[in-house]
């Protein structure tokens, strides 16, 4: 076999003319037609958004899907490289409505709903001739002539069809998780929505330490006050959804007995001993809890029980606040071998 001699080396003036060359000897559909009869190997391109520009880490992914896809096709199967539009995402509707000049609450009444979708329709195509230019320069053999493009009904319909088979084998079940959600846009929102520029600000805000009352006490956790394990969040909207307290295995928990600093009223409470410190002012330390006023500015405590996490595992507390009750299983204590005494109480909401 011979090769190209080159006494300078110019990587752009190659790249166009082995382009040409295959495009002269249309490389790319003899590779599918002369594996006709062969064994078939699927891949169905995970599909790019075509209303923004195609960047450098395109051509690194697409890079990688084409080396798989060749050596594929050397091994003697037929490759058809199926391509593929993205057009769905809160990102093509939000580009739609600061065009038209238009919220979420006017289509229907400002604009119809036919015209809103074919605007969205439009603008989610913008930039397909990019695309289509940057994958013939890199050298991608992908068919753009026959794409599958999420917006039409047979794409839909058959990820319906497939969710029933999933349905059908008992392979669908619920669940529960934080769910990131945009009241403007009157929908949840992806981790990738979540990234786009503007969308977090530096803000000051208010943590909590919440307390969950424990139903079944260890011994040296009664007799004084409600018993609770205390947990610290930096997310205190998060807590209506709360359904787990996470300790770790082998961190060391006590019993605090004490006076809650805002009402006054006696407790009990369970948190790491290696962050009692942060919490007690140390002159307090095994001082007369029958003496204490309330407002005083050292607040008593005492220390009368030690544990193990893993000892502490299986516990149950009542739900913070009257919210969604997954059921079985919900409201305990769990091991998680992230947790830490660096911060809060050593116990995970």
């Amino acid at each position: 076999m011979k090769f190209t001699e080159r006494n300078g080396l110019n990587l752009s003036e190659v790249n166009k003319e082995v382009l040409n060359e295959w495009d002269k000897a249309d490389l790319f559909h003899r590779s599918m037609s002369e594996r006709e009869g062969c064994p078939s190997f699927v891949f169905f391109e995970g599909p790019p958004s075509a209303n923004g520009h195609p960047g450098i880490h395109h051509v690194m992914a697409r890079t990688i899907k084409d080396v798989f896809c060749r050596y594929k096709t050397m091994q003697g199967y037929q490759v058809k490289r199926k391509a593929g539009w993205d057009t769905h995402g809160l990102p093509v509707e939000l580009g739609v409505e600061k065009e038209l000049g238009i919220t979420k609450e006017d289509i229907g009444k400002g604009i119809s709903i036919e015209d809103y979708n074919a605007q969205c329709r439009k603008n989610v195509m913008m930039f397909t001739e990019e695309w289509k230019d940057l994958s013939h320069r890199m050298g991608y053999w992908v068919d753009m002539e026959h794409p599958y493009v999420t917006y039409e009904n047979s794409y839909i319909e058959t990820l319906w069809w497939l969710l029933r088979q999933l349905y059908d084998k008992g392979l669908l079940y619920k669940g529960y998780t934080i769910q990131p959600y945009s009241p403007a846009a009157g929908t949840g929102l992806s981790s990738h929505e979540l990234n786009q520029p503007g969308c977090y600000r530096d803000v000051k805000d208010t943590t909590v330490t919440a307390q969950f009352e424990i139903v079944n006490p260890l011994p040296e956790m009664t007799g004084w006050g409600t018993p609770h394990f205390i947990a610290w969040t930096t997310t205190p909207w998060t807590l209506p959804s709360n359904t787990a307290l996470c300790v770790g295995p082998e961190i060391d928990y006590v019993c605090v007995r004490t006076y809650n600093p805002y009402s006054g009223e006696p407790v009990s409470v369970i948190m790491a001993r290696a962050l009692v410190g942060a919490y007690f002012n140390p002159a307090g330390e095994n001082a007369d809890l029958a003496g204490y006023n309330s407002g005083d500015k050292v607040i008593p405590y005492q220390i009368v029980g030690e544990w193990k996490g893993k000892e502490l595992v299986g516990m149950e507390y009542k739900q913070l606040i009257p919210f969604v009750n997954p059921g079985e299983g919900a409201f305990r204590v769990i091991p998680g071998d992230y947790v830490s005494t660096e911060d809060g109480t050593g116990i995970v909401h």
